[in-house]
């Protein structure tokens, strides 16, 4: 060869890690496969510093992988392979059209708390949010009418609510609330923070007990709110909500985004982690 291999260029600009950190590939010194997945597992350690670093905010939006490829001065590909590590880990996901959001690191909290998202939301740092997509009110069914003790057919207010953690969408709840508290139900604004908050507002305060964990399909309902394909699998959590003293307030079902929560076991205990 004649002049010796090309030299390498690379973009520091004080992030990306140094010439020492990232080799380069010097013509065919090495197969380009195994080259090519050195770089990957590299970039991809470098950027998962980067986020637990606080570069990358949970929430925000990574570079587009064209600067990222500038920035690491290697491939796209490259580039491609180290964010799918990264997504694996569950730091990272790609939304359609919105590139690859940060997601915040794992949060853990004791099952018996999980009446309220909000309060567990920010306890763990995250930002939660909310908003009620729809309204009815429609007649009890037998399950219904057995659980709140009325009559078959009575109007149950009922609605459908997005839960947001970081400004993404993760879980949507499908609640029945009971008659005697219809009046407070029918007062929230669509935006309310928390039900819970509200009802304590009203002097109705909750325990929620009862967990029922299951797999389940994505509806086309489903499909529209959380940013999925209809039929993907999501996590259902069947809930009762009641006060202090026992008195069923709401009857509730949750499901959650894949990738977004996970429920853990530890010695006995269930607990709920963000990812």
């Amino acid at each position: 060869r004649h002049g010796g291999p090309p030299a390498c260029v690379r973009e520091n600009g004080g992030h990306a890690p140094s010439a020492e950190s990232l080799p380069c590939v010097r013509g065919r010194d090495v197969t380009e496969g195994s080259r090519e997945s050195s770089r990957t597992a590299q970039i991809s350690a470098d950027l998962r510093r980067r986020i637990s670093e606080g570069g990358f905010a949970a929430g925000t939006r990574l570079p587009s992988e064209a600067m990222l490829s500038a920035e690491y001065g290697t491939t796209r590909s490259v580039i491609r392979g180290a964010l799918a590590r990264l997504a694996r880990l569950s730091l990272v996901v790609s939304r359609p059209r919105g590139g690859w959001i940060v997601q915040a690191a794992h949060q853990t909290q004791g099952f018996a708390r999980m009446q309220s998202f909000t309060e567990w939301a920010s306890e763990g740092g995250r930002v939660p949010g909310g908003a009620i997509t729809s309204r009815t009110v429609g007649p009890a069914d037998a399950r219904e009418a057995q659980q709140f003790r009325i009559r078959l057919g009575e109007p149950l207010h009922r609605f459908v609510r997005l839960r947001t953690l970081d400004g993404l969408p993760v879980m949507i709840e499908r609640s029945v609330w009971a008659p005697w508290v219809a009046e407070v139900i029918t007062l929230m604004p669509d935006d309310v923070r928390s039900t819970t908050v509200a009802l304590a507002e009203a002097g109705i305060r909750v325990a929620s007990t009862n967990h029922r964990i299951e797999a389940a399909a994505a509806t086309t309902e489903d499909a529209a709110l959380l940013g999925v394909r209809r039929s993907s699998p999501l996590l259902q959590v069947g809930r009762t909500t009641t006060t202090r003293e026992g008195r069923l307030v709401e009857l509730g079902v949750d499901r959650y985004r894949a990738g977004a929560i996970a429920f853990e076991i530890e010695a006995g205990q269930t607990v709920r982690t963000a990812l």
